[in-house]
């Protein structure tokens, strides 16, 4: 009796081992073959995960959560991004003033630039027509996955010591999002495999489950209960006290989300929001109209599966951002 136990023990033991190493060389295959095709077809989800792990760390203000590693170089939707040694998507700055004009730029992903050549971005072809009328320099705080509380708390972090003569905020409809907390399983994301079927998973949820699509999801964001709405608001003011102690010019420039703008589905929200900044006293404009004959969004997409703007909007925004910069005496 004892010795047929041992003898189903080894057997399952066998059997398990075999188990164990038949997955893992699946999985080592499916690994390498993913890490293949990706190479030479980008998907948001992935870079977004290798944006994270290649140049980002976490910030010990809980208020920002995040923040980029200094002196990075890594390629995202298969373009070069450089951070500097400050940790921001740019060239190097001193802190000693020249007598240039200097302007602050905060934002998200949008702002940083995701999927678009540095050369190409909204920020730089700003900078570039503004020098046309008069000296300045434009140092870009954008970073991603930030909301607006964050991006203050970066300001209120580093941007002084820059002694900027203006801060424009550039605002999207996610910027009412609570402060993210890490995940308890960022580690998965060094896995390629894990991340591509996640995202695939997480987009066909997106797609058939209502509570869990964009357009119903941004909205919730503006509710009257809705925390991030709340902290926005907060970070707004503290933003606009701190500009007005040191005689910073304040600008507010809403971006539309791209999904759909010739019937825009946030004008209620957007309406909203620059109320709120025009009530307390805040420059505000909303570019949102100016893209409404586009009646196919995914013209101005970085990817078909990444609806962050591509160079042509970055273009677009530059143009109606320099419109309201400049007619506001910047």
């Amino acid at each position: 009796m004892t010795s047929l136990l041992s003898q189903c023990w080894k057997n399952t033991f066998k059997v398990l081992s075999m188990a164990c190493v038949i997955t893992g060389v699946a999985f080592f295959l499916g690994e390498f073959g993913i890490r293949v095709y990706l190479a030479y077809n980008p998907v948001y989800d992935i870079e977004m995960t290798r944006y994270s792990l290649k140049a980002k760390m976490d910030s010990p203000n809980p208020l920002i959560g995040h923040t980029h590693k200094p002196n990075v170089d890594v390629k995202l939707m298969g373009v070069q991004v450089h951070i500097n040694s400050d940790g921001f998507r740019d060239r190097e700055f001193s802190l000693e003033r020249n007598p240039k004009r200097r302007i602050v730029l905060l934002g998200d992903s949008i702002a940083f630039g995701w999927g678009v050549e540095q050369d190409k971005t909204f920020k730089n072809i700003i900078e570039t027509e503004l020098n046309k009328v008069l000296p300045t320099e434009i140092i870009n705080f954008g970073t991603g996955n930030y909301n607006t509380e964050q991006e203050v708390n970066l300001f209120l972090q580093k941007g002084l010591k820059y002694k900027p003569d203006q801060v424009v905020l550039f605002y999207t409809i996610n910027d009412a999002e609570m402060t993210p907390k890490k995940s308890k399983f960022w580690f998965l994301g060094y896995s390629q495999l894990v991340t591509f079927y996640w995202s695939k998973i997480h987009a066909l949820i997106s797609n058939h489950v209502q509570d869990q699509r964009y357009d119903w999801y941004y909205a919730q964001l503006y509710k009257e209960d809705q925390s991030g709405w709340k902290h926005a608001q907060q970070a707004f003011l503290q933003l606009k006290e701190i500009c007005q102690k040191n005689s910073i010019k304040l600008q507010v420039i809403m971006l539309p989300e791209l999904h759909k703008l010739d019937d825009y589905p946030f004008k209620k929200e957007y309406t909203m929001v620059l109320s709120f900044l025009k009530r307390n006293g805040i420059e505000a404009f909303d570019l949102t109209p100016y893209f409404s004959s586009y009646k196919n969004g995914r013209v101005l997409w970085v990817a078909n599966d990444d609806a962050h703007p591509n160079a042509k909007a970055h273009r677009l925004i530059a143009q109606y951002a320099l419109q309201v910069m400049q007619s506001t005496g910047t």
